[in-house]
């Protein structure tokens, strides 16, 4: 069965960068890091989710975090050195070419500044989200950082 477009354009992007035949869609909703987890059979902390907020230039600002961690959005401004604020759906889809749910790690319409949980590099493999709410992909945290272009950072809320 062909991927949905999103997903397909994923594919494409994985595959120009050595990582074919990587993305998987599921018939229920991988849009939660819950949900993603139950479908793929890994831990939740394998989940590289992706939270979209929009910087004080109006850049968009990816992170892509564990699925078990919360962000603390004091520390990426910190990280990026400057304000923050939320991102709604459609900033993200505009920004990022994705919706919320599925903004995959690579191949945003307009470049991103992107930050990757540092919790992620202990973990591998793990999984991004491929462009659509029920796609997935699988890779290593170096792939994350390689693709994404992207700084690992202390982006987790202190517990």
């Amino acid at each position: 069965m062909p991927l949905k477009p999103a997903a397909q354009r994923v594919e494409d992007l994985l595959a120009a960068q050595g990582m074919a035949r990587r993305v998987v869609e599921f018939p229920e909703s991988t849009r939660s890091s819950a949900e993603a987890a139950a479908a793929i059979g890994c831990a939740l902390a394998q989940i590289a989710k992706s939270l979209v907020f929009k910087a004080a230039s109006g850049r968009p600002v990816l992170v892509v975090a564990s699925g078990v961690n919360r962000i603390d959005e004091k520390k990426i401004k910190a990280a990026i050195g400057q304000k923050i604020g939320r991102a709604d759906a459609d900033y993200v889809r505009e920004r990022t070419g994705y919706a919320i749910g599925g903004v995959a790690p690579l191949g945003h319409a307009q470049p991103s500044i992107v930050l990757i949980d540092r919790d992620l590099l202990a973990l591998d493999p793990i999984w991004a989200a491929a462009g659509t709410p029920n796609a997935v992909f699988r890779l290593s945290p170096g792939e994350l950082v390689r693709i994404s272009g992207g700084e690992v950072a202390d982006v987790k809320q202190d517990t």
